[in-house]
This record gives structure tokens, C-alpha cells and sequence, in this order.
């Protein structure tokens, strides 16, 4: 018994195949023909809603003109194929990719999470997608991502930057690429950028230790190439200078900021012939360091780090820093690139937002000796 679906003929010779056997709508059938790269375009949409090529795009791109019932008509044959819409086309249209970038230095270091979040929320408020990387602290990583990112067409760069020599940027800047630097200004190119008062802090967080009768106060902190170091050496220096109190070259370490290199700087503080009384850290990740080697020693040391850092307040003492604003430092470069693709922005201008002290114990404790 012939048990096939009977078809009709049309009158050509040719068979007739029923819609509901020629066109399954069951996923599993569609994705058994799919091939990669074979993507549904308006085309396939247009013809599957019964609807012209332009009442397809009027629907996609959210313009009026269209009737509730064939939007949703259009709307169902848009989710049965899985049909994205195609921005590369409307980039060479408008000329806006309606993307930036973010170079990141570290993606593990906790200071750039807030300021990753903070530039994504502006990006996404103007319509944007944000795409981010890391440098790794490396300065021709951090150029070969970035050119990579404009040669995608981006429409605006934000970097927190690893080296000091951007004149690679300057073709792209010149292109239109809105830029802004952060943490750190540009290295030999002009260009807008948001710091966070390093020198201010430092100074700052070191004077407060002067305050509690140290004299003997240790610095530990990033490379010197990095601006953030430099500034915070020198704010430092200028506090100690300020209170009359001579430093001595055993008192200050700076370099990579791995554990093994801090560790065997703060133990060298604390044990050589002038031992620090007391630690400024020059960074988070010196700070959690420090905090180790400082939980070893038989007398109390008083700490101030720049940064705060998780679990601060629930260590014993409490660990006094000096806190940047990462959100808003991630926030008003956002809103400064984006002022500069409006046009609103032309001449570049350098941003110093301020720090301030969190008193929590560990800055207040006394020399022991």
C-alpha cells in the first residue's frame, strides 16, 4: 500500500510539494539544511512574511509606516529564521559603527571593574556597544590592540595606557577616532584625559602617617616609567620634605608589583638598620602584599594604601587607604567621548578628579618604638 502523501499535479508535469512538507517549521529541520555562514537576510524574511523588502527594513530598523498586524507578521518570520540585522551596511551608509573600544591595562587588577562598567552604562545610554581588552601591561600589546580595534571601525578609543609613545594613534586621530586616556595621560601626542589626583592622595596619605608620630615610612609602588607611580612617589616625597624629615634610599622600593618582589621589599623595610615604622603602599596589589607580610610581624606597623581595596573594613585594624573614584573616573571619560563624537568637544583638556582619606584603624596606629 502506497502510504506517500499524494501530491497534485500542475498541470506541467511537475509535482507539487504541500507547504506544510516543503517548509518545516520545527528548529531541529531548519538547522539540518543550515550551513555556517548561510545567514537569513531581509530577503528571506521579506518573502516568508509575504511583505516587500521595504516594509522588512521599516520593521528592523524601528521606522513607522507599518501596521500592527504586519509587524507582528514580519516580527514571527524574523524569530522562526533567526534573522539578525546586518550593521556592516548601515556603517557604510551612516558612517558611524555605533561601537568603542576600551584597552584596559590588567582585566584582573579590581580597580578597572567599576571603570569598565561605568564607560559600558555611558556607551550603552548613546546606543553604543562597548568592546574591551587587555594590554597586559604591555605597551606594544596595548598599540597592536587598539589599531586592531579602529581598524574595525570604532568610532571612539578609551585606553588606560601601557606605554608612553602614542604618535602610532595620530593617523587615527586625525581619521576622527575620538579618544580619551585614562589613569594616565598620552604619551608625545595631545589628547584628552581623566586622572585621578595621585600626587594629592599620596601626599595626603603620607602626611596622615606624620601625623600619627611616624618618621620612618616606607614607600612601596609600581614601576617608575608609570605616571601613577611617579606622581605618587613624588606626593611622598613632598609630604616627608614638608615635615622636615629626611628620606633614606633604603625607604623606598619601586618595580613590578608581583608578591615575591613587594614581600622581599616590605621585609627589608621592616629588618633593616633604620626599620620603617610605619608602610605607605602604592597600590592595591602592594597593599594585599603588604597586609601578608605585616600579619608576621611580632610589633604593629601602621599601613596607608593608595586604592581601596575588598574587605578593607573587616581586617584587624581596618586598613586605612586613599580611594579613587574608578566609576566616575570610567564615567566622565565615557561622557567626554562622546561629547567629542557630537563635536561638542575640541580642544583636548586633562581631568584631575579628587581622592579622598578612609580612616579605618591601620593609618592611626602609633611607631611602636
Amino acid at each position: 500500500m502506497d502510504r506517500r502523501i499524494p501530491v497534485d499535479d500542475d498541470r506541467t508535469g511537475h509535482r507539487i510539494v504541500p507547504e506544510a512538507i516543503r517548509r518545516s517549521d520545527r528548529p531541529a529541520d531548519r538547522l539540518a539544511g543550515a550551513r555556517y555562514g548561510n545567514r537569513p537576510t531581509m530577503k528571506d524574511v521579506a518573502a516568508r512574511a509575504g511583505v516587500g523588502l521595504k516594509t522588512v527594513s521599516r520593521v528592523v530598523n524601528g521606522e513607522p509606516g507599518v501596521t500592527p498586524e504586519t509587524e507582528h507578521r514580519v516580527q514571527e518570520a524574523i524569530d522562526a529564521l533567526g534573522f539578525r540585522r546586518n550593521d556592516s551596511a548601515r556603517v557604510l551608509r551612516k558612517g558611524r559603527t555605533a561601537s568603542v573600544g576600551l584597552v584596559l591595562e590588567d582585566l584582573a587588577d579590581p580597580f578597572y571593574g567599576p571603570l569598565s562598567r561605568a564607560v559600558e552604562e555611558v556607551a550603552r545610554a548613546h546606543g553604543a556597544l562597548l568592546i574591551n581588552g587587555s594590554s597586559a601591561e604591555d605597551p606594544d600589546r596595548e598599540q597592536e590592540l587598539a589599531l586592531a580595534l579602529c581598524a574595525r571601525r570604532v568610532d571612539g578609543l578609551v585606553i588606560i595606557p601601557a606605554g608612553d609613545d602614542h604618535r602610532y594613534l595620530e593617523p587615527e586621530l586625525k581619521a576622527g577616532v575620538a579618544t580619551v586616556f585614562v589613569d594616565r595621560p598620552a604619551g608625545k601626542i595631545d589628547a584628552d584625559c581623566v586622572l585621578s589626583d595621585n600626587y594629592g592622595g599620596a601626599r595626603d596619605g603620607v602626611a596622615h602617617l606624620i601625623a600619627h608620630g611616624h618618621r620612618r615610612i616606607g614607600f612601596i609602588g609600581d614601576m617608575p616609567r608609570i605616571h601613577t607611580s611617579a606622581e605618587r612617589l613624588r606626593g611622598y616625597r613632598t609630604a616627608m620634605e614638608d615635615a622636615g624629615i629626611p628620606v633614606e634610599d633604603s625607604w623606598m622600593s619601586l618595580g613590578v608589583t608581583d608578591p615575591e618582589r613587594v614581600r622581599d621589599a616590605a621585609e627589608g623595610m621592616l629588618t633593616g638598620p633604620s626599620p620603617v615604622t610605619a608602610i605607605f603602599a602604592g597600590n592595591n596589589r602592594v597593599t594585599v602584599t603588604v597586609i601578608r607580610v605585616l600579619a608576621e610581624q611580632t610589633r604593629r606597623v601602621a599601613l596607608v594604601g593608595f586604592d581601596d581595596i575588598e574587605l578593607a573594613d573587616l581586617l584587624e585594624p581596618g586598613v586605612t587607604v586613599v580611594a579613587q573614584d574608578a566609576a566616575a573616573i570610567g564615567r566622565n571619560a565615557a561622557e567626554r567621548l562622546f561629547r567629542q563624537l557630537d563635536g561638542t568637544l575640541v580642544t583636548p583638556e586633562r581631568i584631575e578628579l579628587p581622592t579622598r582619606l578612609i580612616t579605618r584603624g591601620s593609618g592611626e596606629l602609633p611607631p611602636a618604638d
